[in-house]
């Protein structure tokens, strides 16, 4: 995801009355109204799903979804932001957003977001899983404060086809997967950045090779910064003469190595969804032969959110389908292979007997690691650290495609 520019915080234009806390004033208020959800839409699947949430909120609460399809969370954000700078501090074209990660800390820093509390507010606030997810009051490091809710959990998960790669010759770590590439060239490959997938495996290599871990976890130190991403780049210096295509061109996104792995160009892939490959395989995607993997040590994990801008006009509506969306109903649907696949941030011991059950009965699907079997997750860098990488990336490969 391509990061926005910088701007100079602005004092923020009186809040609107509308309060989370008062939920039958909300659910008063928005009734009749349409809510534009701007959410990446490049997946039949999501868009599926995102349709049948959006029809059970008319249904039910009056209030119409409209979702804006987009490629880049960031032209959304872009969004908001000409609108702030043409004084549009009302009515804006926005309304809910799917969001994470750098484009929420661009938001927050830009004083692009409604008021601070909302997510907490709630109704269904209180069946999040706050304490074993603790990426749900967090978002790459920076503090939601409530300015975005938790939609979904994610985890970056590995897929290969055991009618073609045995199971014995995969990697349990990106050093392992430097030599699997040596034995096997052009049959591995990720995104270019700055999509999100491209830009996460950047995340994994260098969460497993800079020197202390933990200076990702706080701003980029210029003074250390060439010296702290010098192993991703020697990594990706090794490896990219070994990619499809000899790394002179990438996949696009995650549906191209989806692709390529169906169709055998590639031989191990990955998504930031642990059930996307049972998903392909029920869609007809994928074949049934394809498995999961991760590393022993860890992987890449987060949480996704939606938030509402400072000026959306339709807040009311966007609070309804933002509860509407944590709901266990809504949450089951989701991490339905068949349906989505995306693991719930619900709490199952905070949920109603039935909705436990449900969700215990709820068939992952054959290619779906279970929860125990995921390994530990790595915590995302904080967002300045992709902002650069992309650019350094670019800088060195961006010719390439």
């Amino acid at each position: 995801m391509a990061l926005i520019a910088p701007l100079a915080l602005a004092a923020l234009p009186p809040a609107m009355a509308t309060d989370a806390a008062n939920w039958d004033q909300v659910l008063s208020d928005a009734r009749g109204e349409t809510v534009y959800f701007n959410a990446w839409g490049g997946s039949a699947n999501i868009n599926a799903y995102m349709q049948w949430a959006g029809d059970a909120v008319k249904a039910r609460y009056g209030v119409s979804v409209v979702q804006v399809k987009l490629d880049d969370t960031a032209k959304a954000v872009t969004t908001v932001l000409a609108e702030k700078t043409a004084g549009r501090n009302r009515d804006g074209s926005v309304d809910l957003i799917w969001i994470n990660g750098e484009n929420f800390a661009a938001m927050k820093r830009q004083g692009l977001l409604f008021s601070p509390d909302w997510a907490t507010k709630l109704p269904n606030w209180g069946l999040v899983d706050i304490d074993n997810q603790p990426t749900t009051r967090t978002d790459f490091t920076i503090a939601t404060e409530g300015l975005e809710s938790p939609w979904g959990a994610a985890k970056l998960v590995f897929f290969y086809d055991e009618a073609r790669t045995q199971k014995k010759d995969l990697p349990d770590n990106t050093q392992d997967l430097l030599a699997f590439s040596q034995a096997h060239p052009g049959r591995f490959s990720y995104p270019q950045p700055p999509d999100f997938t491209g830009s996460s495996f950047l995340k994994q290599v260098l969460s497993e090779r800079i020197d202390d871990p933990s200076k990702l976890q706080k701003p980029v130190d210029e003074a250390t910064f060439d010296r702290d991403v010098a192993p991703l780049f020697a990594y990706l210096d090794q490896l990219h003469p070994l990619l499809w295509r000899k790394g002179k061109a990438f996949p696009q996104n995650y549906p191209d190595m989806k692709q390529k792995l169906a169709d055998g160009e590639l031989d191990i892939i990955f998504a930031f969804n642990p059930a996307e490959a049972s998903a392909a395989i029920s869609a007809g995607e994928l074949p049934g032969s394809v498995r999961s993997f991760v590393f022993s040590k860890g992987t890449l994990g987060n949480t996704h959110f939606v938030a509402i801008p400072y000026n959306a006009k339709a807040k009311a509506g966007a609070l309804v389908l933002a509860n509407f969306l944590l709901s266990p109903e809504a949450q089951l649907r989701k991490q339905d292979p068949a349906i989505w696949g995306d693991p719930t941030v619900l709490a199952m011991r905070k949920l109603p007997e039935a909705d436990r059950a449900a969700f215990a009965a709820l068939d992952l699907g054959i290619a779906t690691l279970p929860p125990d079997r995921l390994g530990p997750a790595l915590p995302e860098p904080h967002p300045d650290w992709m902002t650069r990488i992309e650019a350094e990336w670019t800088k060195r490969y961006g010719a390439a495609n």
